[in-house]
């Protein structure tokens, strides 16, 4: 279904992490979860920093919302990760998350899935430590901005991360091609970018509260990411199972993820 655009001034004053977290992310009932994107992402992202051997010093986390299972494979493959978000709501939950705080979303069977997909014999508790010594800060980001961090200059980096941002974010394909560019600046060339996105989406449920979302396509992201100066390391896309009161809350019908390495500056 079709909604009005909303701005990261809405996002800012009532999106509610443990909401959403709800919503998408319970262990039972999660949208995420029951559509299979969790356990594919969690996959993907084993094999980009792992077989594929993506590493380096510093990673960015953009628009990491009140999630941290992106993170838990790149802390074993970068020295240091910054987080980075819109919302004063999403960064503070963040940091509760990695610092493991009563009353925050408990991870503890997806950091068990990573570590047994590692196979190092890596413990919850070891992995919980690795991950909040590795998440230095997190900062500020506007991603429609041409420096997304502004008013800090980073120098640039070796990976950008953003897990189902990017939609949210742009109102139109236009913006989303200008975002990426955006987002590219942060980092080296030869460096990477980790991209998932849901797709043929136009809105989504959370905390009661309905958000846009920008509707893509798998040949759109294709072009727009090589048109911005990146060949395409590893493209998947799942599909999704009709389930009429799952799409009313989120109607994406696949979702995608991406590994590209920057070649150029466009």
């Amino acid at each position: 279904m079709e909604t009005a655009f909303t701005d990261k001034d809405t996002y800012q004053d009532i999106f509610d992490p443990e909401g959403y977290l709800n919503t998408y992310y319970n262990p039972i009932k999660g949208i995420l979860v029951l559509d299979g994107f969790l356990d594919f992402a969690l996959r993907k992202l084993h094999e980009a920093f792992s077989t594929r051997g993506v590493k380096g010093k510093t990673l960015i986390d953009i628009g990491h919302g009140p999630t941290i299972y992106q993170d838990l494979s790149a802390c074993e493959s970068f020295d240091e990760i910054i987080g980075a978000d819109y919302t004063d709501r999403n960064r503070e939950y963040y940091e509760r998350s990695l610092r493991n705080e009563p009353g925050t979303f408990d991870w503890t069977n997806v950091i068990q899935k990573v570590c047994d997909m590692e196979k190092k014999g890596t413990s919850v508790e070891e992995k919980k430590k690795k991950l909040r010594n590795t998440v230095t800060k997190t900062l500020k980001c506007d991603v429609l901005k041409s420096n997304p961090l502004d008013p800090l200059v980073l120098p640039q980096v070796d990976c950008v991360m953003t897990l189902g941002c990017l939609e949210c974010a742009c109102s139109d394909l236009d913006t989303y091609r200008n975002v990426l560019k955006n987002v590219s600046s942060l980092l080296k060339v030869g460096g990477h970018l980790i991209i998932t996105e849901v797709l043929n989406c136009t809105s989504y449920l959370s905390g009661g509260k309905r958000f846009s979302c920008l509707k893509l396509t798998e040949e759109f992201m294709r072009s727009a990411i090589v048109e911005t100066g990146f060949e395409i390391v590893d493209l998947e896309v799942i599909y999704r199972k009709y389930d009429k009161d799952q799409f009313e809350l989120c109607n994406h019908d696949s979702s995608l993820f991406v590994l590209a390495r920057k070649v150029k500056v466009v």
